[in-house]
């Protein structure tokens, strides 16, 4: 613990900027790590919700429910199903997903370029002590007094050294968190694409199985006419003569 408080002090007041962004930064990475945990439960659990809904083809109960749901899957389903009730066209409905997506895509990478923003802020203010700490160095050892150059120049030393390695150590979480981020969010984006494919699949699914049970209800209605009038030709029109005594 006491060398971690030397090490801190000898690096000079160039360690308190690195130390809030760095901690500025740690913020962002948390708020992204449980803001996008929390939203890949909440479209798991839509989406379990509303598949079979969706495979029995009640678009009235699955509006329902995506109007009652907050999740970025539930976003997205809202707007194709409101195209879905009033547009039969497929193209119009992925359409409508799409545009959906559209909007939901910057919410999900909100903040994260934040992270590696800190992290390079991180790694400029270590060389920008860096710096300052040569200089130092440079000036003890060209105006200080013979007596007192060697203090001088080990403490500009290790204010330089000191604010290089802390900003390191500052920026390579961070780095990591950003790149950890980044592949969460662009898992989520390939989940809601898959579940805009399978719902369109679903949905293009009941239109063909309606369109055929409607072409095979006016085949049988035809069979039926046909017959109804086989029968009339064969009877010749007339009516069959009363029985006499």
């Amino acid at each position: 613990m006491n060398t971690i408080i030397k090490f801190f002090q000898d690096g000079g007041l160039w360690m308190y900027p690195i130390l809030a962004v760095g901690l500025v930064g740690l913020a962002f990475a948390a708020e992204r790590f449980i803001k996008l945990h929390l939203l890949e439960r909440a479209n798991r659990r839509a989406w379990e919700a509303l598949q079979p809904v969706l495979a029995k083809g009640d678009f009235d109960k699955a509006r329902k429910m995506v109007a009652e749901d907050d999740s970025a899957v539930a976003q997205m389903l809202t707007m194709g199903l409101e195209v879905q009730g009033t547009v039969r066209r497929r193209d119009d409905i992925e359409v409508a997903m799409e545009e959906a997506m559209l909007e939901i895509t910057p919410q999900l990478e909100a903040r994260t370029v934040y992270i590696s923003m800190c992290a390079n802020i991180s790694t400029l203010l270590g060389l920008l002590g860096t710096i300052i700490g040569l200089i130092s160095a440079f000036e003890a050892v060209a105006n200080a007094n013979p007596a007192e150059k060697s203090a001088l120049l080990s403490s500009s030393i290790a204010m330089a050294m000191n604010t290089t390695a802390f900003g390191l150590i500052s920026a390579i979480p961070l780095l990591v968190c950003f790149s950890m981020i980044s592949s969460r969010t662009a898992a989520i984006v390939g989940s809601l694409e898959m579940v805009s494919v399978k719902t369109l699949k679903l949905i293009s699914t009941f239109a063909k199985r309606n369109y055929q049970q409607g072409d095979s209800t006016a085949e049988s209605s035809a069979r039926v006419v046909t017959a109804d009038e086989g029968s009339d030709d064969n009877s010749g029109g007339f009516e069959p003569a009363p029985a006499t005594n």
